[in-house]
């Protein structure tokens, strides 16, 4: 059945809806599911809020359907699984702020709770529209669809203080969904930053991951600049007024620079339509690329900008941005690689050995990889129009089969002791100086590589 935006909703979820009703409920799609089928775009899951049942009438009305368990009890939420769907059902309930913190509230559920009361305990107007698959009846107390309609992310009450964790919240849905913070709801972000150092690093990570997922990233900083939570980001923060070269940058300083990239770089992503993983790994290194430059800049005789060894430079902040944040290792550990050569092709030709070299000195990313950075870095200065300068690089790494990793070794010990050599240190060094040989392009396969491992051994220097 499609929704009355026009979008499918899968009947399993109408027929438990439509079960509970039979049971004397009533139930709606609520939250970031409703968001969803408003901007025509598929639920990634459904939640269904009950009312007018008591939780144990509710269990046996989903006990009827599929198999529940009930998770987080103090929350209320049953998940229930029928055929090969997993909804999360819960009660109405009332929450009440007890401690700092994003956990530190008194959760109660009320089943005879309005849904308007109900609703506006959510964070934002967006995310408090109800919807009864079974009517088609939309509820949207609180100036929702207006919201979207304006491109504005606003909070529902002065409750949304209670819980800082909506600030990061409030950054990775404007990125989402292409929002502006509503002024009121920016200050009230702002009354928030004392408590920001409650929230578990987890969960910093969880929004920020949510951040570069996004299509429109850079409406994700301007949220978190606007919010004042970007002092929380110092890497970041000194962006903001850091100047560049008119020539090369007529877009103005390194934080208009970076939001530009971080959006070119969402859509090569797309293009490319890369896995999740990769994806973050492209988005934080647009992101962290040129956070070397405020502590490089300067006017030269000439009164030109300059930020001379930004790259170099950029690795600590980037580093210490990341661990902020809460970044998983396989994240950024791919980072410096990418912040320390995304100019490398400004200072020399794609020639075979330079891309080999490029490939080796990358690793554990590729050229690939970099040469999306590099596109992102070029194309985000407009009004200049987008450029590729890297792709002569890649098109290189790909005749040679390095565009996805460095050149796997030729020489291997198995060869060396062929030819006679004993295992020990002086093979762990040839091996080393025949992979340098190999990058310089002194052999390309096995007969050149074996050629070479015999006048080495039988005239060492």
């Amino acid at each position: 059945m499609k929704s009355p935006f026009g979008i499918h909703i899968d009947q399993a979820v109408i027929d438990v809806c439509a079960r509970l009703r039979q049971k004397g409920g009533q139930a709606y799609l609520v939250g970031g599911c409703v968001r969803d089928l408003v901007l025509r775009l598929a639920p990634k899951d459904y939640d269904i809020e009950v009312y007018n049942l008591t939780m144990d009438k509710l269990k046996s009305a989903l006990s009827e359907i599929g198999k529940c368990q009930q998770v987080g009890k103090s929350f209320g939420v049953i998940k229930l699984w029928t055929g090969k769907h997993e909804i999360d059902v819960s009660l109405p309930r009332v929450e009440r702020k007890i401690a700092t913190g994003h956990k530190g509230f008194s959760v109660q559920f009320d089943p005879d709770l309005l849904p308007q009361e109900a609703s506006s305990r959510r964070d934002f107007t967006i995310n408090a529209m109800m919807l009864d698959p079974v009517t088609d009846e939309l509820l949207d107390f609180h100036g929702g669809l207006d919201d979207l309609e304006e491109k504005l992310l606003r909070h529902i009450t002065p409750a949304f203080e209670e819980d800082p964790l909506r600030v990061l919240r409030a950054m990775q849905f404007a990125a989402r969904f292409g929002l502006s913070l509503h002024k009121d709801t920016a200050a009230r972000c702002r009354g928030l930053l004392g408590e920001a150092n409650s929230l578990a690093i987890e969960r910093i990570w969880v929004e920020w991951r949510k951040w570069a997922d996004a299509a429109f990233p850079a409406c994700g900083l301007q949220a978190l600049r606007d919010s004042g939570w970007v002092e929380l980001y110092p890497e970041i923060n000194e962006l903001i007024g850091c100047p560049q070269d008119a020539e090369w940058h007529p877009e103005g300083d390194v934080w208009t620079h970076t939001c530009l990239v971080v959006d070119q770089a969402a859509e090569v992503a797309d293009r490319y339509a890369w896995a999740q993983e990769r994806r973050w790994i492209l988005l934080f290194a647009a992101l962290v690329h040129d956070m070397g430059k405020p502590a490089t800049t300067y006017s030269d005789e000439q009164m030109r900008t300059r930020s001379t060894a930004h790259s170099l430079e950029g690795l600590k902040p980037a580093a210490t941005f990341m661990q902020r944040i809460g970044a998983p290792v396989s994240i950024s550990d791919c980072l410096p690689p990418l912040v320390k050569e995304h100019l490398t092709h400004l200072h020399g030709e794609p020639t075979e050995r330079a891309v080999r070299r490029l490939a080796q000195r990358l690793e554990p990313v590729d050229v690939e990889l970099w040469e999306a950075l590099v596109e992102a870095d070029a194309s985000g200065r407009s009004p200049l129009p987008p450029a590729r300068p890297g792709l002569p690089w890649l098109l290189k790494a790909t005749e040679q089969k390095v565009h996805q990793g460095k050149p796997s070794p030729i020489v291997s010990g198995q060869l060396l002791m062929e030819l006679g050599m004993k295992p020990g240190p002086e093979m762990g060094r040839l091996i080393h100086i025949a992979y340098e040989a190999q990058l310089d392009g002194q052999f390309s396969d096995e007969t050149e590589a074996e050629m070479w491992c015999r006048k080495r051994l039988s005239d060492p220097v």
